[in-house]
């Protein structure tokens, strides 16, 4: 039985490393999980036409649930290296602990290839509310308890769980006003109607640059690229680390000789300048990480979202 096994391990091995010797015969999609023109298509569409394989790379935008439904695809396409994932915070690490309803994990159904980009939030007011610093905010949240208005780009949206741990950490209380996405939560701070927002960089920084809004601090332990002398929320919470980041997946079973290949790939496109001039200028660090780095996000992120959904009581849907 043992020498069996064996055997059909090797044949196994083989078939795979003749399939990737081969690959790729045919035009290969990356699916995004969002619209198209969000920052997770744009980043797409910045590395593809740099990704050398003998066959173009189709950006398929497969958007819903939060970017899930275009996970899902992925998670149960064939492991054969033609479909792969830029995937983020939301399908990868933040819907599986909100939702029961998912149909993939993102740990057992995929193989993760390449870490692309890390970006901090940015906790942004109206210039109307009179904070100029994190130590201000709450401040005000104490004095005024439940009276300022936050937005979010939904419930469990890292706009969200970002500002449900900074309540916690503060021991404030604000009003959450969930949106249905980012775009018109983003009108009405601009507008006044709400008071504050944790938010992309890439979405916010026009704004802040014209005056509509004031960023005061950043999410992450390490500074903006763009907004250089933005303090940090942990320089007053110690521990407050939040990021939101993009990788490449293939379906679980992919060869691992695929996986090599397209990180590699990944790699050197993340290397040219134009590349990384304009992943940079959307507010983004290149990080290059390999599947491993990005295996072990995944992991971290699971445990903490879990932890501040559970803390703030937010049920799964």
């Amino acid at each position: 039985m043992r020498t069996t096994g064996w055997l059909l391990f090797l044949l196994a091995a083989a078939a795979q490393n003749a399939a990737a010797q081969g690959y790729p015969v045919r035009p290969v999609r990356l699916v995004a999980p969002y619209p198209a023109g969000g920052p997770v298509d744009a980043i797409a569409r910045i590395i593809v036409p740099h990704l050398a394989l003998g066959q173009n790379v189709v950006v398929e935008n497969r958007s819903g649930a939060g970017g899930s439904v275009g996970a899902d695809v992925v998670a149960k396409s064939a492991p054969d290296g033609y479909t792969m994932l830029i995937g983020n915070t939301g399908p990868m690490t933040v819907n599986p602990v909100l939702r029961q309803d998912l149909g993939y994990d993102p740990k057992k159904d995929f193989a993760p290839v390449t870490w692309l980009t890390s970006s901090q939030m940015v906790l942004a007011v109206h210039p109307s509310l009179p904070a100029r610093s994190v130590k201000e905010l709450v401040a005000l949240a104490r004095a005024r308890p439940g009276a300022i208005h936050y937005g979010s780009a939904g419930v469990g949206n890292l706009t969200h769980l970002g500002m449900e741990l900074l309540q916690s950490m503060a021991q404030v209380k604000l009003n959450h006003i969930p949106y249905k996405g980012v775009a018109p939560a983003y009108i009405d701070l601009i507008s006044g109607e709400i008071a504050v927002m944790f938010g992309n960089v890439s979405g916010l920084l026009a704004h802040v640059q014209a005056g509509r809004l004031r960023a005061i601090a950043v999410t992450s332990s390490k500074p903006s690229p763009v907004l250089p002398k933005l303090p940090r929320v942990l320089d007053v919470y110690p521990g407050f680390d939040l990021v939101t980041w993009m990788g490449i997946f293939f379906p679980a079973g992919t060869p691992e000789a695929i996986r090599a290949r397209l990180h590699g790939e990944f790699v050197k496109a993340l290397k040219v300048p134009d590349v990384r001039d304009k992943i940079v200028g959307l507010g983004n660090d290149i990080i290059s990480g390999s599947g491993t780095d990005l295996g072990a996000m995944v992991d971290r992120e699971l445990k903490l979202y879990a932890k501040i959904i559970k803390s703030a009581g937010i049920r799964p849907q």
